[in-house]
């Protein structure tokens, strides 16, 4: 009998160190040797058909590629996994290994938001410099210091206004309409100054709202319109044009620096490639897509340029303000559109 009830009591405590390992193996400071994960999940919020989820694809297959077997990586896309913001908490916690976050990173830092800035890209080359002038020595550490690490800069892609109600040619046009934008209070106050109502909205969010009236309209790369159907619940499309948003390939530091060397290596390398990959892509999109959109319904319009950009002055001048670092870096991006 009192065998019998050691034998319980040891069987009772293995199985709460087994519990106990388990546990200890998903915390952010569980040693690499001891835990490498075999299967790395890849979590986004972009809808199938998107240039995001394209590019998260595209970026799957070659780091399974390289990895041969060492892991495997697998895609979430559409929200699967969380929103953006439970998305950007999993990589911190080591749930979710990558990510691809996009307008939201302006509020992890708000650096961030030289992209959030209308009117500042000139195109797709002026992006490049920008980052390489810009993003990595000076945006890229400001996310490191609040634990996340981004790998690549990719494309969201050039945004421009859907709404149910009317053509949208100068800033008036938005007059009191309900505009779905992202997570980020830079986006806000751009709409705030061009009359609208803006609403910050997850995206997966977007679809039932504008069908169901909640919202009159939001803004996004036409890639993002396609994707998510956005076609199928708004009536006209304004070409605007009124910001370029990268998406940011990101990863949560503490956990990718307890990776094999191997694995980490194959994630940079990998991820630093599809820069040129995801901009070419959204380049031989943009007229193809909207094409479609207006064949799928949609009545398309070409925006006045020129009186978005007078509205949207005091947003930089607001930038400048709020950043040491704001005129520096708005006066360099400027200067590398020459």
């Amino acid at each position: 009998m009192n065998t019998r009830h050691n034998d319980r009591i040891r069987c009772a405590g293995r199985r709460r160190v087994a519990i106990a390992v388990l546990a200890a193996a998903t915390l952010p400071g569980f040693s690499a040797a001891q835990a490498q994960p075999k299967e790395l999940v890849f979590a986004i919020s972009a809808a199938p058909g998107s240039l995001q989820q394209e590019t998260a694809a595209e970026f799957t297959r070659r780091v399974n590629a390289r990895l041969a077997g060492k892991a495997a990586m697998k895609l979430f896309d559409n929200s699967q996994l969380g929103k953006d913001q439970d998305l950007m908490q999993k990589l911190k916690l080591g749930s979710v290994h990558v990510s691809m976050p996009s307008s939201i990173m302006a509020s992890i830092a708000d650096e961030f938001a030289l992209y959030e800035l209308p009117f500042l890209v000139k195109d797709r080359s002026h992006v490049a410099a920008i980052n390489e002038k810009i993003f990595w020595p000076q945006i890229a550490p400001k996310a490191e210091a609040k634990g996340y690490k981004v790998l690549g800069v990719w494309e969201n892609g050039v945004r421009h206004i859907t709404n149910s109600k009317r053509p949208i040619n100068t800033p008036a046009d938005l007059a009191g309409l309900k505009i779905r934008v992202p997570q980020s209070k830079w986006r806000v106050m751009m709409f705030e100054r061009w009359g609208a109502n803006p609403t910050p909205m997850a995206f997966s969010e977007v679809f039932v709202a504008l069908q169901t009236g909640v919202m009159d309209g939001q803004e996004n790369p036409n890639t993002n319109v396609w994707g998510a159907k956005f076609h199928e619940v708004q009536k006209y499309l304004s070409l605007t044009s009124h910001v370029y948003t990268p998406s940011f390939a990101t990863v949560g530091k503490a956990v990718f620096d307890k990776l094999d060397p191997e694995i980490q290596k194959a994630l940079s390398d990998t991820a630093r490639e599809m820069e040129v990959w995801a901009r070419e892509k959204g380049a031989a999109e943009d007229a193809e897509l909207e094409a479609k959109l207006k064949a799928g319904g949609m009545q398309v319009n070409v925006a006045n340029r020129a009186s978005f950009v007078t509205a949207s002055k005091p947003i930089y001048d607001e930038f400048a303000k709020a950043l040491p670092s704001g005129k520096g870096m708005i006066d360099t991006a400027l200067k590398l559109a020459d």
